[in-house]
């Protein structure tokens, strides 16, 4: 039996515009680390990272917490966290820890549990950060590719994206608030038009069959989202106009990243991803702030073997 494991786990990106806690992509942009190893008794965390230490307060923490109670683990657990994901930025970082450590888990105690139970399981660490369980990051950390989170029960769909997909995003220097998750979902409207429900629906329909025929453009076109984006736009600086540079120079869709405040276009492997992101940049700075551009395409996820040692 093994006594340490180590597992990498990816960026992501959720929503995808009218997919609003359904749909979710793992991203090669950046990663989390997280090593489990076995010890004698209780939880301790390892980090020197900006995260919190008490395992009722971090996401690795709490998965390790719920996943030893449920199957009724005697053994203690050290878990390490390498920090690669910045927190608060729309990119999956406390869902790339919980996916990471679900997973190992999952493997340092020979459960062989099923896709839904690991995701189940890193969800559950998400209420720690989060404040609320979300399916769609950890899901795509977890599996990769495109996801889609159908809940009560939970199930999770995989699609494997087109090979020529990509994404550049901009992450701004700005503060972000701690409690940022609650205040972005805080903003969303209680009450939308049917018209607008349709519509969305109709968009996230059409990213589904781009994701389903391998064809970005319909993925990109259908990014469009009537509901969410406009309420939260306001709390990017500049988003209006990064979102407008991007798609003039030539990307083919582009909305939140998450619950941001990254912005992310989608584009193809032919298109020009550079002069987008440059685009992108000159959008942030109409509104005095600076931006760092990634380019990245789909990546592997947490439970792929590649990812861990």
């Amino acid at each position: 039996m093994v006594s340490k494991i180590t597992i990498k786990a990816p960026s992501s990106t959720a929503n995808l515009g009218p997919g609003f806690d359904v749909f979710g992509l793992a991203l090669d942009a950046l990663y989390d680390k997280v090593t489990l190893t076995k010890t004698k008794s209780g939880i301790t965390i390892i980090t020197s990272d900006d995260v919190p230490t008490k395992p009722e307060n971090n996401t690795a923490g709490l998965v390790v917490k719920n996943m030893k109670k449920k199957f009724k683990i005697k053994d203690g657990v050290e878990i390490k966290i390498k920090k690669g994901i910045p927190a608060g930025f729309g990119m999956g970082s406390s869902a790339a820890s919980a996916a990471a450590t679900a997973v190992a888990f999952d493997k340092l105690f020979g459960l062989k549990l099923d896709k839904n139970s690991i995701v189940e399981f890193a969800g559950s660490g998400e209420k720690a950060s989060a404040g609320s369980i979300h399916y769609d990051n950890v899901a795509a950390s977890v599996l990769g590719g495109f996801v889609i989170v159908k809940t009560n029960p939970l199930d999770v769909i995989r699609i494997e994206p087109p090979t020529n997909l990509r994404m550049c995003i901009a992450v701004p220097k700005i503060k972000v608030p701690k409690k940022k998750t609650k205040i972005s979902r805080g903003v969303i409207p209680k009450k939308i038009k049917l018209t607008d429900s349709v519509l969305n629906l109709s968009n996230a329909s059409g990213i589904v069959a781009g994701f389903m025929s391998k064809d970005p453009e319909l993925i990109g076109n259908s990014i469009k989202d009537v509901i969410v984006e406009p309420a939260r736009q306001h709390l990017i600086p500049g988003f209006t106009k990064v979102k407008e540079n991007a798609l003039k120079a030539g990307a083919l869709g582009v909305t939140i990243s998450g619950a941001g405040p990254s912005v992310i276009a989608f584009a193809k492997k032919s298109s020009n991803l550079k002069k987008i992101g440059l685009a992108m940049s000159k959008g942030f700075a109409t509104a005095n702030t600076k931006c760092q551009i990634i380019i990245c395409k789909p990546s592997i996820g947490a439970i792929d073997k590649k990812n861990y040692s």
